[in-house]
């Protein structure tokens, strides 16, 4: 009896995994933050048909089973999936426009993770609807550790049946997958949050640099505010004090890509008349770092330039 209950469970384990290996998935962009995502997706079983501009980091996850294609319109021709993990606005939009002028095939869902205005994805769902395929907008947080990990968190935006139909996808690539709502509504979360992380940045360096110029010692102070009202994500894991949160070396953001972010939360909040003062004294303070030619440095670094009073910006 016990035989003929191991025997029906593993009949009933079998019927589950196709759902979530047999599918035919298309990845473009593997960068930083998609080459770790889509060999999660290659862990745990997937087909995976993939493309990037860079050769080197098509070898790569070719050595790990992907067939790589000549372009994107050879990856959709054989996907049932797409995922798209693209750097910004342009790219994305040049992309979709290839595929949706030579190679869209019906029925095909596309995901895309890349950071983009909330406006952009709105209009890529309509198209993509239109020419009968589905789109949703699932952009991650999580930082490359996060996409190594498969911890990402994903803000969805898009149907409800849609996101029931890629959850498990998803899954395979984040610990978090939470549904934002209709299309566009996960690139709004994005910019929300990371519009809070960059003033976050400042917030933490300026106090950071207070405390040790007044000679409290760094590790100690970062206690206290990790243990205080002054606790945020940015104190905890993401200190800008070297030395202080082990995952800062690891994370590499760099300020011209945070700006970016930081641009298009511009654009919305003039989109619906929301007031942003922080998030705006944030955007020039970064903005007048890139024009120093310091865009390519990671964004914590900021702690270091108000360290060593290189930094003296008026508004």
């Amino acid at each position: 009896m016990t035989h003929r209950l191991l025997s029906l469970n593993n009949l009933y384990l079998w019927r589950q995994i196709p759902i979530r290996t047999m599918s035919q998935i298309g990845f473009i962009g593997l960068g930083h933050m998609g080459n770790p995502m889509a060999k999660n997706l290659l862990k745990t079983g997937h087909k995976l048909n993939v493309f990037d501009i860079a050769k080197k980091a098509c070898d790569a996850i070719k050595a790990k089973g992907a067939l790589v294609h000549p372009g994107v319109t050879e990856v959709t021709r054989n996907s049932n999936y797409v995922i798209t993990m693209l750097p910004n606005n342009a790219t994305v939009e040049a992309t979709y426009k290839e595929i949706l002028t030579k190679t869209f095939k019906r029925d095909t869902t596309f995901i895309d993770c890349s950071t983009i205005s909330p406006e952009l994805a709105k209009s890529l769902q309509k198209r993509i609807t239109y020419q009968g395929g589905r789109f949703l907008d699932a952009p991650v947080s999580g930082g490359v550790p996060g996409a190594q990990q498969a911890s990402l968190t994903f803000m969805v935006g898009g149907a409800e049946a849609d996101f029931r139909a890629v959850k498990g996808i998803l899954e395979c690539m984040g610990r978090r997958i939470v549904h934002c709502g209709v299309p566009g509504m996960g690139q709004a979360a994005k910019l929300c949050n990371n519009m809070m992380l960059a003033i976050s940045m400042i917030g933490v360096s300026e106090a950071m640099n207070l405390a040790v110029s007044q000679g409290l010692d760094a590790q100690t102070f970062a206690e206290i505010i990790n243990s205080s009202t002054g606790r945020c994500w940015t104190s905890e894991f993401y200190n800008p004090v070297p030395g202080i949160s082990a995952s800062t070396l690891v994370n590499k953001v760099p300020i011209s890509l945070i700006n970016k972010d930081l641009d298009l939360a511009l654009d919305a909040a003039k989109a619906s008349k929301s007031p942003i003062p922080m998030g705006e004294l944030t955007h020039k303070i970064y903005s007048y770092l890139i024009t120093q030619g310091l865009g390519q440095r990671d964004f914590s670094d900021i702690y270091q330039l108000m360290k060593e009073k290189k930094f003296s910006v008026s508004f």
